[in-house]
């Protein structure tokens, strides 16, 4: 009986606390997925193919896709070092630098997709720049990549941050000391504790983009088989009331997306399980 008693001190209001998060979850989150893939159903499956292998909506998902992976493949790899310098050293400015890391988020997608679309421009700051040596930033894939990457920034560095902060320099010094240079110091050390949440920023970077909008529509131009995201389709879509040809492509942006988180979640086990077999 003591025993019992303690354990529901231990968790106050299991029940209700609980109900509430499957009564939440299933309000924001299953209602609306399940209207979304009843809505698509409803059109046939013969429909529903025909609408998702359109040559223009083909082209669109080969853009996003790539744009959105490009990106957080740029993110993974300089939103750690982000995270890297932010931890590891002190510097003049180390709180703005750090607070200017979530303006993405605080910013609205609009505002930003407008700045960047005027800075990468042909007269633009950047755009100029890259004008000169042949480089078509603004109005082209490389364009929709730039305002990908500046919106998944914050992902990776975010998820990354935490565990190195945690991360305990003795082993650092404990390799160091052995005669462990510092790359291998690194991949040997470092990188086994981070991989996880790397990978975990990186998916969530890739999934913001595969569904971004705001930032997106005016520096890609929006041409058709060119540079005409998958979002655009399915928003030009509900402009027509075409409401199961707008379902049908965002089910099939949202399968992708699963099936990318799912083979995150997977890599993250294979690692997790590698380093505890290390340890033991």
């Amino acid at each position: 009986m003591s025993s019992l008693t303690k354990r529901r001190h231990l968790l106050p209001g299991f029940g209700l606390s609980m109900g509430y998060t499957i009564f939440y979850l299933s309000v924001i989150v299953l209602f609306p997925l399940s209207a979304l893939f009843l809505k698509s159903v409803s059109m046939g499956l013969g429909k529903f193919w025909e609408t998702v292998t359109d040559d223009r909506v083909l082209a669109s998902y080969r853009i996003s896709i790539t744009t959105s992976l490009s990106a957080a493949l740029v993110n993974a790899v300089f939103g750690f070092l982000v995270a890297w310098v932010l931890v590891r050293y002190k510097f003049p400015g180390k709180k703005i630098i750090d607070s200017m890391v979530d303006l993405p988020f605080a910013l609205p997608t609009a505002v930003a997709g407008i700045a960047l679309t005027t800075i990468y421009s042909e007269n633009g700051w950047m755009g100029s720049l890259f004008a000169k040596i042949g480089i078509k930033s603004a109005y082209s894939p490389m364009g929709i990549t730039i305002a990908l990457i500046f919106i998944g920034l914050p992902f990776v560095v975010r998820t990354v941050q935490p565990v190195l902060e945690e991360l305990d320099k003795e082993i650092e010094e404990a390799a160091a000391s052995l005669g462990a240079y510092r790359l291998k110091t690194f991949f040997r050390v470092i990188l086994p504790e981070v991989l996880p949440a790397l990978l975990t920023g990186f998916a969530l970077a890739f999934s913001r983009g595969i569904g971004e909008y705001g930032s997106v529509v005016f520096i890609s131009g929006n041409m058709p088989m060119k540079t005409e995201i998958a979002p655009l389709l399915i928003m030009m879509k509900l402009e027509q009331f075409d409401y199961t040809g707008a379902t049908a492509i965002a089910v099939v942006l949202l399968l992708f997306s699963f099936l990318m988180i799912l083979v995150i979640n997977y890599l993250q086990w294979r690692t997790r399980r590698r380093m505890s077999a290390h340890d033991a």
